[in-house]
């Protein structure tokens, strides 16, 4: 195959045999061999030494780790779509963390001296040059404003925008290919899965989002006194600097120092009820609280940081959530499959009886079983599984609420081990199913249904028309999608002219067609051998597709 096809990779040639080569190293580069890529040739190899003995979701995380911030965050989005990837590899991928050399000072006065029109001098009475911490898109530095505020700002890399632009085109251009000629990988829908992620990591690199949702956050708990956010500062922020406020504490993960400083089962609850709050009752909630995030503040209240990564939920998808929730607390298998069928897409249940009965089959593990003894992150584990297994996709913020909760309970266990998060989940749900059941409620869905009949009453006859003048004119068109058929056509025009060429061969053969040698017809000779290589051309590409007994 041509690189040249694929536009993207022709324009990043260098940087495609970069990823290829490292690929090859951690013995993850069989697919792309497969493609026969003419820029690839030579580099090709397994892994070798300790690697090979390495689990393949390590030396996946391990490839990403080494291509850089792009591949890192990609991988970091990945961890939250078990459903795509499976748990093994989804938990793996949490791992990833990307420690960036910082930026010298002068490039970082360079920065905030273009972002801002000001010295960093004139903007704060001190800014320190060391930075707390240099992650893949940013650095982030303590500074203290004019009227004595202390701050963390928060400046990016530069030509980082460039290139992940770059890399991004690479990605595209690499889940082309997968979904074109590497059939497995095709239910899993790679180039929609490439062009979700852009647009999240283009989204990341823009600071006045994670600044609205700063503000956001801020307001959603103005009232709850015993959470907070740090606080923005519009006025000195730009897309590419982020001033906050500074919240001192404690992370959660620093578990030794919290010794003695608060009850940590209280503390597990609280914080798991600040994340139950940003789901059942704003729809829009942190999407990362792994234990750097959260912090015991001096006045042993919650702070919650870093809220780059966040979801939301629309009031249909909502309501789905909370049927998934309600479906396994209270061991109801048919809500839950109608759920996950509806969520997933009912056409894209392949055997939607074998479905049933597996869900039914997970869900009688917990039957009779107290919900304060239910494992809510090995239970959607299971299902997450379950929903893998069958080639299903959930929606990206449902999969990553999915990710939230799980992450939810490990970091809450970090404080307490006998945490259960079902059990903080039990009055939320009873609160679901109040709101669900008032008058208000069943007014605003009776409103959504006469809504909808409003637009078809309003739009059917304009379409009919149009429907009849089509007709009318022969413009109707049909469109039909075959799946795969590409491929098991391509076979059958094989074997048809295999079959022919024996065929035709035989008969030259038994005729001694001139001309001949000792006897044999030549041309029959010839009809064999490429008969025979065409069968086992063919024979090769189907036992190579694993495709045999289709």
């Amino acid at each position: 195959m041509r690189i040249t096809s694929i536009p993207q990779l022709a324009r990043n040639a260098n940087r495609v045999r970069e990823i290829l080569s490292v690929l090859s190293r951690y013995g993850l580069a069989d697919w792309i061999s497969r493609l026969n890529l003419g820029l690839a040739k030579g580099i090709f190899r397994g892994a070798e030494g300790r690697l090979a003995d390495l689990t393949t979701e390590a030396r996946i995380r391990l490839a990403l780790t080494d291509l850089g911030t792009t591949f890192i965050k990609f991988g970091q989005i990945m961890s939250t779509r078990a459903d795509v990837v499976g748990m093994p590899l989804a938990l793996e991928l949490a791992k990833l963390q990307a420690h960036v050399p910082a930026d010298p000072p002068e490039v970082v006065h360079r920065t905030l001296l273009k972002e801002l029109g000001r010295p960093a001098g004139e903007v704060f009475a001190t800014f320190d040059e060391v930075p707390l911490a240099s992650a893949s898109i940013a650095q982030v530095h303590v500074a203290t404003l004019r009227d004595g505020q202390s701050v963390v700002v928060k400046v990016q890399h530069p030509d980082i925008a460039k290139r992940i632009h770059n890399d991004l085109d690479i990605l595209a251009g690499l889940a082309e290919l997968a979904e074109k000629y590497v059939e497995e990988f095709r239910p899993y829908q790679p180039k929609a899965i490439t062009a979700e992620f852009s647009r999240t990591l283009l989204r990341e690199l823009d600071f006045n989002r994670e600044l609205r949702n700063l503000q956001r956050f801020v307001k959603n708990f103005a009232e709850d006194k015993t959470v907070r956010f740090p606080v923005p500062f519009p006025q000195l922020s730009t897309a590419r600097v982020l001033v906050m406020e500074r919240l001192n504490g404690i992370t959660f993960g620093e578990i030794r120092a919290l010794e003695g400083i608060v009850e940590r089962e209280e503390l597990a609850k609280r914080g798991a009820r600040v994340f139950l709050e940003m789901l059942f009752r704003d729809g829009f909630f942190h999407a990362d609280p792994h234990p750097g995030n959260l912090l015991v503040l001096t006045d042993s209240n919650i702070g919650v940081l870093d809220v780059g990564m966040v979801g939301q939920l629309t009031p249909s998808l909502r309501e789905d959530m909370e049927d998934l929730l309600i479906g396994l607390g209270q061991n109801d298998a048919e809500r839950l499959t109608l759920t996950l069928m509806r969520l997933c897409g009912r056409g894209g249940v392949r055997e939607p009886a074998g479905f049933s009965s597996d869900v039914a089959d997970f869900l009688g593990f917990y039957r009779g079983m107290p919900l304060n003894k239910i494992n809510i992150s090995g239970a959607l584990t299971e299902m997450t599984d379950i929903i893998r297994r069958h080639h299903l996709m959930l929606p990206a913020d449902i999969a990553m609420l999915l990710r939230v909760l799980i992450l939810l309970e490990g970091t809450a266990r970090l404080l307490y081990p006998q945490f259960q998060l079902m059990e903080v989940i039990e009055p939320f749900e009873e609160r679901m199913i109040r709101e669900r059941l008032s008058p208000r409620h069943q007014w605003r869905r009776l409103r959504h249904f006469l809504g909808d009949w409003r637009d078809l009453v309003v739009h059917l006859p304009s379409q009919m028309r149009d429907m009849i003048q089509q007709a009318r004119t022969g413009r109707i068109e049909v469109q039909l999608h075959h799946r795969h058929l590409e491929t098991s056509a391509n076979r059958l025009v094989v074997g048809m002219i295999t079959a022919a060429l024996l065929l035709g061969s035989s008969i030259l053969w038994a005729q001694k067609a001139p001309p001949t040698i000792a006897g044999v017809s030549v041309v029959g000779s010839l009809g064999f051998g490429i008969a025979a290589l065409c069968a086992a051309g063919l024979i090769r590409g189907i036992v190579r597709s694993g495709k045999l007994n289709d």
